[in-house]
């Protein structure tokens, strides 16, 4: 079959692009300009220009990173009005979500303080507890988490 169109004296077909999965554009979307490979800033170039829904996806999520990269709130009210007005239902649940909780999102927003250090050592703590699977003490336990932490100081 895949010889036949070459005796007929018909034209190859060119290889199709792989499309992108749902995970590596939203990789490509949630990524800093500055960070994108040449690659996916071609390839998401292209898929922004075929899907307008994307596209405004995308630029909602580009504002709201501006506004995370300035560590600026003022503009999450006007943020949160294009969002519901956007009409992407899957964002309009993220609008109520977030007017629910207003105050503590424009708070982390603002501040350079967060949680990330120590929502990373019990990621760690609950990672060495499943592959030990109850197999160990405490004792050993402790040991592989302390010899995680240090690691991870020494390779941030």
């Amino acid at each position: 079959m895949a010889i036949a169109p070459l005796r007929r004296g018909l034209p190859i077909d060119t290889p199709r692009e792989r499309p992108p999965s749902p995970r590596q554009v939203a990789r490509w979307i949630t990524t800093a300009p500055s960070r994108r490979g040449l690659f996916a800033a071609e390839a998401l170039g292209r898929l922004l220009e075929h899907c307008p829904e994307l596209d405004r996806t995308h630029n909602l999520v580009r504002q709201f990173a501006a506004m995370l990269d300035t560590r600026d709130a003022t503009t999450l009210p006007d943020w949160l009005t294009n969002l519901a007005a956007s009409g992407l239902p899957a964002l309009t649940g993220l609008v109520n979500a977030i007017r629910e909780d207003q105050p503590a999102v424009v708070q982390g927003i603002t501040t350079a303080f967060n949680s990330g250090v120590n929502e990373g050592r019990i990621t760690d703590l609950k990672l060495q507890k499943r592959i030990m699977a109850g197999r160990a003490g405490v004792p050993l336990l402790r040991q592989r988490v302390i010899l995680m932490a240090h690691l991870r100081r020494r390779y941030p």
